[in-house]
């Protein structure tokens, strides 16, 4: 009897599909952000190094990890922002190398639909639950015939981070364009 339960929960073990997990792909997503100075100069940053995946959860549903190099962080066409922003007084990237994001468990109709996608943000060692807000699906197969469009917006004084408030707006918007390697999106 105990070799036939045995037997049974390891074919009902197999039977069942182990979670499956894609890649982010680089060559073709884009993570951003957008950062406002107090004269109302708009200040385009982009994350040219990262990596992440979209992994299956036991339930069913997805989650997505993403890490941000904040060593190679930029603000397009101004190093002297880019120094600032990699330096102490904002993303600290050498002691904080990176940002993090980790969603919480999310059903795959959220990237046809669209709707808020929440998890947890790291930077600098401050870890907050935040929520970004994801566009309806352009295509059939988000994340893989078109991108899966994200955006959401913290206050940089909440991650330690204000030390620029004479120059810099609070608000830091995140923009993600994210396509995965693959057969199929997630």
């Amino acid at each position: 009897m105990l070799l036939w339960l045995l037997t049974a929960s390891l074919a009902a073990s197999a039977a069942t599909p182990a979670p499956t997990s894609k890649t982010i792909d680089p060559a073709t997503s884009q993570i951003g952000f957008t950062l406002t100075t107090r004269w109302g100069q708009t200040l385009q940053g982009r994350f040219p190094r990262y990596e992440g995946e979209v992994a299956g959860t036991e339930d069913g549903r997805h989650q997505v990890r993403l890490r941000l190099s904040t060593r190679d962080v930029e603000i397009v066409g101004h190093s002297t922002y880019t120094r600032l922003t990699r330096g102490g007084g904002f993303f600290d990237a050498e002691h904080y190398p990176q940002v993090e994001f980790v969603s919480d468990a999310y059903p795959a109709a959220l990237l046809h639909s669209g709707g808020k996608m929440t998890g947890i943000l790291s930077i600098r060692g401050v870890h907050r639950h935040e929520v970004f807000v994801v566009s309806p699906a352009t295509c059939s197969q988000p994340a893989r015939e078109c991108d899966v469009v994200a955006t959401g917006s913290i206050d940089r004084n909440d991650y330690g981070m204000g030390r620029w408030d004479f120059a810099l707006s609070s608000e830091v918007r995140f923009n993600l364009r994210v396509r995965v390697r693959g057969e199929d999106g997630a």
